[in-house]
């Protein structure tokens, strides 16, 4: 599958540029020259890798990053800025970039962080990621769940249950292990535990997550 990249760049031909190079890699590349743009674009549709200007039209770059974290807490970005200041890339870092690169940068450079990223995040060569079904993965080591290669966005707690259920797979965990093994043996009402599968259904499907009454919850793994 192609992977996609947001590229936000106020200076056309440099824009131009970083665009064309990004191509003839293998990218697919959206590049887009205003903040605000972005942000539409950022709402429709999904983007593998953000390569954000911080100093751009309408909305900045940090603001960006701001609505990009919003929706998906864990999407790299890359912030390119012929800054010198430095409290403006400690910003950066603050609000969640992943890679800084300064301007003016070698476009070899560019493909070596760009390939690094993708690999840390999408790196397919992963034997961390216990296949569930068709649709679901989960990735021990970044402890994420993946529908289809993309994020599902999961509450700490989320995790922590999907987690649990993950490396009991094909078997039922009782309520009692699940209190034991995610909330740590605290006081959590039945009522609460139902409440966070009900959630995670929501965000996966209804028979992501299987209960059986008096026994406890199970994921069940698809035979692929």
């Amino acid at each position: 599958s192609i992977l996609k990249i947001l590229l936000l760049e106020d200076d056309l031909g440099f824009q131009e540029s970083v665009c064309e190079f990004l191509q003839t890699l293998g990218y697919e590349v959206t590049a887009v020259s205003d903040g605000q743009e972005a942000c539409d674009l950022i709402e429709k549709n999904f983007y593998h890798l953000f390569i954000l200007d911080i100093k751009v039209p309408g909305v900045n770059g940090h603001e960006v990053i701001k609505y990009i974290r919003s929706l998906n807490p864990n999407a790299p970005i890359m912030i390119t800025t012929s800054l010198v200041d430095i409290d403006d890339m400690a910003i950066g870092y603050e609000l969640g970039c992943n890679e800084y690169l300064k301007k003016p940068f070698e476009l070899a450079e560019l493909k070596f962080r760009v390939a690094e990223l993708m690999r840390k995040y999408y790196g397919t060569d992963d034997k961390n990621i216990v296949k569930i079904n068709d649709e679901f993965s989960f990735n021990l080591n970044k402890r994420v769940l993946l529908k289809d290669g993309k994020m599902v966005d999961l509450s700490a707690k989320e995790v922590a249950l999907v987690e649990c259920l993950v490396s009991h797979l094909n078997s039922y965990v009782s309520m009692e292990e699940l209190r034991d093994l995610v909330w740590n043996d605290k006081e959590i009402e039945g009522a609460d535990i139902r409440m966070h599968v009900l959630k995670i259904r929501n965000k996966t499907n209804n028979n992501f997550i299987i209960s059986k009454r008096r026994i406890g919850y199970k994921i069940d793994a698809q035979e692929l």
